[in-house]
């Protein structure tokens, strides 16, 4: 599918993620934003929400019901809260493509679903048929998908780093622990609970979720999907005081004792050669989450521990980047036909 201008919808427009996405589709040489929406500021233009938004890319919020009968919709962005895109998923799907940011179509087991986000499923005739978006993993499967369940950002860095040393089968599928930091965007805007308030993030960390976190069973359908057995991890992630960001560190059973740390990262090397968005760090370089800002970049380095005969892997993402948005964006990009890297910034925002 290859379309010169593509028109798009962003449900969701005043939450982080919508107000990313408008940031990345503004600068997109194919998009023209045709319709956003936010339930709580509907009849408003979005500069009145973000002042910082220009007159050129000004646009009168509506309705979400609104938004998805604007005609000749070519995809929809839906970054509304969990549960609410499923609801309108066919609607939407009879007209356009749907790329859902919220996590109603990223795992395949609905009983899993409802356990983890305590929710029954009102499209699971969807759920089969949807892409995991994830381009450097599962490009073939994008490319020919209208509903694409765009992957949280924990599960993103996670994948990234692990998914290549499953199907290379150098680590074991069980015992893996992943530690995971996000900056405090990453609960959303509307979220207005004690630990994310300044006075209570700010110059602290805390870990919270612990073996509970919705991304869980995300993170292991993908990894069992990769490697030879189910794959049972444990998860947990930390909020750190910052706005964007996140590091995840994972620790891994090596499958054998002959690998060198050389070999582990030529295996990421040839994993993402020629992939615009992962950058595979060198044996005297790790990666830091400052270098992701803005951007829709991944960095990624591993280093092989001989006294436990494990391997310590490293990544680093914007959870509204390549976390969130801009994958968004990526996976839109290759729907439709155009360089994946269409409209995403290379360059991340320093210091």
């Amino acid at each position: 599918m290859t379309k010169q201008i593509i028109k798009a919808a962003i449900l969701g427009a005043t939450g982080y993620g919508g107000i990313e996405l408008l940031r990345i589709l503004s600068r997109h040489p194919n998009v023209e934003i045709v319709a956003a929406s936010s339930e709580n500021s509907a009849g408003k233009k979005l500069s009145e929400v973000f002042p910082h938004v220009t007159v050129k890319h000004d646009i009168i919020l509506s309705k979400l019901q609104d938004a998805i009968k604007v005609p000749d919709i070519d995809v929809v962005f839906t970054a509304l809260p969990n549960g609410e895109a499923m609801v309108i998923a066919d609607e939407v799907l009879k007209t356009g493509v749907l790329i859902d940011l919220s996590a109603d179509f990223r795992l395949k087991d609905e009983k899993v679903h409802a356990a983890f986000y305590k929710m029954k499923h009102e499209s699971p005739h969807l759920i089969e048929s949807a892409a995991y978006g994830l381009p450097e993993l599962y490009m073939d499967e994008i490319k020919s998908a209208r509903l694409i369940a765009n992957p949280g950002c924990y599960p993103t860095s996670i994948l990234l780093s692990l998914v290549p040393l499953l199907e290379a089968g150098v680590i074991e599928a069980g015992g893996i622990i992943a530690d995971s930091k996000s900056g405090v965007s990453g609960a959303g805007r509307t979220a207005l609970k004690t630990p994310y308030i300044y006075a209570e993030a700010n110059e602290t960390m805390s870990a919270y979720a612990i073996g509970t976190h919705r991304h869980t069973p995300e993170i292991e359908q993908q990894l069992s999907k990769a490697g030879a057995g189910l794959a049972v991890m444990t998860f947990t992630p930390h909020l750190t005081p910052m706005t964007r960001g996140i590091y995840s560190t994972c620790y891994c059973n090596l499958a054998g004792d002959k690998i060198t740390n050389d070999e582990i990262l030529e295996i990421y090397k040839d994993k993402y050669f020629n992939r615009p968005f992962v950058k595979v760090l060198d044996i005297d370089t790790l990666p830091q989450t400052k270098w992701c800002s803005g951007s829709n970049n991944a960095f990624l380095t591993a280093r092989i521990d001989r006294r436990t005969n494990r391997v310590i892997t490293l990544c680093t993402i914007d959870n509204l980047g390549k976390g969130m948005s801009g994958q968004a964006v990526q996976n839109m990009n290759i729907v439709f036909g155009l360089p994946e890297d269409t409209g995403l910034f290379d360059i991340a925002i320093y210091p």
